[in-house]
C-alpha cells in the first residue's frame, strides 16, 4: 500500500508562488478529491507530489521516502499518473496504448511478456474497455478515450493513482463511469487522488477532500466537513444549495455573490 505525506509544501511557477505551506497525508484505500477554483494550485499540488514541480520549501514522502530520492522508473511503478488534457494523435489500437502502461516495468529495448499482457487485459477489463481492444484510439468517443487512458494507468499495476481532471469534457454518464472506476480502485485498497471541479461528484464519490484556494489548503476532511454554503461563498464566490443528508449528496451553485471573501 502507498501513503503520501506532504509537509509544509511550497512551490513556485516562474516567479509566482502557487502553493504555500500545504500539509496533508494521503492514505491507501481512500479516494481523495482535490478541489478549488481555477488557478488555485490543484494541478501544481499533484504534480509536486510526484516530483514534477520543484519544491521550494517543505517535503513530500512516499512510504517514508523523499520523492526526490526516488528514481523515475521506481516512482512510476509506485504511483500511476494521468495528467489532464492528454491529446491522442497516433493511430494506435486500444490494446497497444494500454500496454504503454507497462513501460516502467520493461528494460530498454525489451518486449512485453506474458505477465505484461495479462496486466494489460486485466486493466482493460477493470476499465470496461476490453471490448474495444482492437479499435483505434483516435476513433473513440470522449468517454471511451477517458476509460482507455485510465486503463493505461491501471496497467502500471501501481498501488497509487493520481488523475488530474479526469472528468473534463465528459457528459454526465461518462463522468459517473469514471468516478465509479476510481472509487472501486480505492475500495480495493489503492491510494487514489483526483483533481475535480464538479462538487457534486466530489461529494458523492470522494472519501476525503482537500480544498485549495490561492495556493493554501483552507479545508480538509470528509465532503460533509469541507463543503458548506460559507465556503462556496468565500472560496468560489457563489451562493449555492448543498444537500448532504441523503445517499446522493448534491452541490448546486445558484449564482455569483457580490463579493468573494478576502
Amino acid at each position: 500500500m502507498v501513503t503520501i505525506a506532504i509537509q509544509g509544501l511550497s512551490a513556485d511557477l516562474g516567479r509566482r508562488a502557487v502553493l504555500t505551506s500545504v500539509s496533508a497525508t494521503l492514505r491507501p484505500g481512500t479516494l481523495t478529491g482535490v478541489i478549488g477554483p481555477n488557478g488555485a494550485g490543484k494541478s501544481t499540488l499533484v504534480r509536486a507530489m510526484l516530483g514534477l514541480v520543484p519544491i521550494m520549501q517543505g517535503s513530500v514522502t512516499i512510504d517514508g521516502r523523499d520523492v526526490a530520492a526516488l528514481r523515475p522508473r521506481e516512482l512510476a511503478r509506485t504511483v500511476a499518473y494521468l495528467p489532464q488534457g492528454q491529446t491522442l494523435h497516433w493511430p494506435l489500437s486500444v490494446e497497444r496504448l494500454v500496454a504503454l502502461g507497462r513501460l516502467p516495468h520493461l528494460a530498454p529495448m525489451s518486449r512485453i511478456g506474458a505477465e505484461d499482457r495479462a496486466a494489460v487485459l486485466e486493466a482493460m477489463t477493470r476499465a470496461d474497455v476490453a471490448h474495444l481492444s482492437a479499435r483505434i484510439v483516435t476513433e473513440l468517443s470522449g468517454g471511451e478515450r477517458a476509460r482507455v487512458m485510465l486503463a493505461r494507468a491501471l496497467a502500471v499495476g501501481a498501488k497509487g493513482i493520481v488523475a488530474d481532471e479526469p472528468l473534463a469534457s465528459l457528459d454526465p454518464g461518462h463522468q459517473i463511469d469514471v468516478m465509479e472506476l476510481l472509487s472501486r480502485e480505492a475500495k480495493a485498497g489503492a491510494l487514489v487522488v483526483t483533481v475535480l471541479h464538479d462538487l457534486t461528484m466530489a461529494a458523492r464519490y470522494c472519501d476525503r477532500l482537500l480544498l485549495i484556494d490561492r495556493g493554501v489548503l483552507v479545508a480538509e476532511g470528509t465532503p460533509r466537513e469541507v463543503l458548506s454554503a460559507d465556503r462556496l461563498r468565500t472560496v468560489y464566490g457563489v451562493s449555492g444549495h448543498i444537500d448532504m443528508a441523503g445517499t446522493a449528496p448534491m452541490v448546486v451553485p445558484l449564482g455569483r455573490c457580490r463579493e468573494r471573501g478576502e
